[in-house]
């Protein structure tokens, strides 16, 4: 599996709700920076798959229909890879909808993801919660 067919299998994974395949496509020791000021998480720095599942992605899924999806690639050194792209969705409280443009820097070791680098617009994803 290359290191690109690893992140794409994280964003499927995301793409469907799938918390056993998010937690599948994460490496045991997963570390993430997530941005910050982003609504609903709870840790920001997660030290593990289960912390990053519990204090990101389910938080998220719980205010949020959402999820990224990818439109540029980069490889870069070192088992990293760069994607560009867009947060599609809506907040569950209000309905309205979400745009917010990402750029996430991926580690991956031994076929998994084992870090994650978050830049994204809270601003377009703190809006959406306004009523």
């Amino acid at each position: 599996m290359s290191n690109r067919d690893a992140v794409e299998k994280f964003y499927l994974a995301t793409q469907s709700g799938d918390a056993a395949a998010i937690l599948d496509a994460l490496h045991p020791d997963f570390t993430a920076r997530i941005a910050p000021g982003m609504p609903a998480v709870t840790d920001v720095v997660p030290e593990s798959a289960r912390a990053a599942l519990a204090g990101v992605w389910q938080p998220v899924f719980r205010d949020f229909e959402i999820a990224p999806f990818a439109e540029t690639w980069y490889d870069a050194q070192d088992g990293a890879v760069i994607v560009t792209g867009h947060y599609r969705g809506t907040a569950r409280s209000t309905g309205k909808s979400v745009a917010a443009e990402f750029a996430h820097v991926w580690r991956v070791s031994d076929g998994k993801l084992s870090a994650l680098h978050q830049y994204t617009d809270t601003w377009c994803w703190r809006a959406a919660l306004v009523a």
